[in-house]
């Protein structure tokens, strides 16, 4: 709510239980093609992960990128990269790994500063190996599945295993389909990318908590209530605050997205996608599904917790004073 104002209002009543089958339908369908795309398209992977060179420059003015691919272009280097980032004078050069070791990667980069000049600012200068190139792509698997396992670990020791089951699922729906989109726009995948990928993880389950406490909480409160009903009623609850963090966030993400050039402009996509789908999947995938996890043994749990407490507060009531 702002100055009165509420971005969702607070009787809202959306029936999520009656409408999850088809969006579930959906994220299957949307996972699956994720991995489709990446198993036979594969990835745009940058200097990072795939070896080469990088070069980042500035010129004395506006860039002429035409003009220097054609001079670089004609170095037999192989194909150049040229894109702009940030102001209209910032270039980034992109070259394939030369093939005879770092001596050559010294004499391409030698060619390309002979070839346009002085009047170039060298601003940076990386060259990554393909061996490198290669065990940063599986340590990127790494730290991906170890956090995903970490947050499924966490959400289990502080709820239940159902709970943290769940989160593990659907944590990876978001990641998956934020690697796809990788995939099917081309996008060039960096180690930017894999941490957009890893701050999507952390918001989404985050996103996931939040509903799952209030899950929690109303199933110890109404314990003759049906499950579908809670798990209804504990999304329209926190639905607002869903709403307004995500559009919130998003709202910043865009930003960076449009202003902050080509070198974030991956990075910004990546987040805002998984915004998004991160939102989503919480209202009408991750809570709905845990009507498939077996509460009834929470609930029961619950009550017999309830019920020790209520006698133990007799046995100290009756004590003599």
């Amino acid at each position: 709510m702002f100055g009165g104002i509420h971005l969702v209002r607070p009787d809202t009543h959306i029936d999520f239980m009656r409408i999850h089958k088809p969006f579930m339908i959906l994220s299957i369908v949307m996972v699956l093609a994720s991995i489709a795309l990446i198993g036979f398209k594969g990835l745009n992977y940058g200097i990072d992960f795939r070896g080469g060179i990088l070069m980042e420059v500035r010129t004395g003015g506006p860039a002429d990128l035409a003009g220097m691919r054609g001079k670089l272009s004609e170095l037999g280097l192989g194909e150049v990269y040229l894109q702009q980032f940030g102001s209209p004078q910032d270039v980034l050069i992109r070259l394939r790994e030369q093939e005879g070791g770092e001596a050559a990667q010294g004499a391409a980069v030698q060619k390309v500063k002979d070839t346009l000049g002085s009047s170039v600012e060298y601003r940076r200068t990386e060259v990554v190996g393909p061996k490198v190139g290669s065990e940063l792509i599986w340590t990127a698997v790494y730290a991906t599945l170890l956090a995903m396992a970490g947050i499924g670990a966490y959400i289990w020791f502080r709820y239940e295993w159902q709970f943290g089951f769940n989160a593990i699922l659907a944590t990876f729906h978001d990641v998956i389909t934020t690697v796809g989109l990788f995939s099917l726009l081309g996008l060039q995948f960096d180690l930017a990318s894999v941490a957009a990928v890893l701050t999507i993880a952390g918001y989404s389950v985050n996103d996931k908590v939040v509903v799952y406490d209030r899950i929690r909480e109303e199933l110890r409160r109404y314990r003759k209530l049906p499950v579908s009903d809670i798990i209804n009623q504990s999304i329209n609850k926190t639905l607002a605050r869903t709403t307004v963090t995500g559009g919130l966030t998003l709202l910043s993400v865009l930003a960076i997205a449009l202003f902050g050039g080509e070198a974030l402009r991956g990075f910004a996509i990546a987040l805002s996608w998984g915004i998004v789908i991160g939102t989503y999947s919480t209202s009408f995938v991750a809570a709905p599904m845990l009507i498939y996890m077996h509460l009834h043994g929470i609930r029961s749990k619950a009550a017999a917790q309830a019920a020790g407490q209520t006698a133990d507060r007799a046995a100290v009531a009756a004590k003599p004073k």
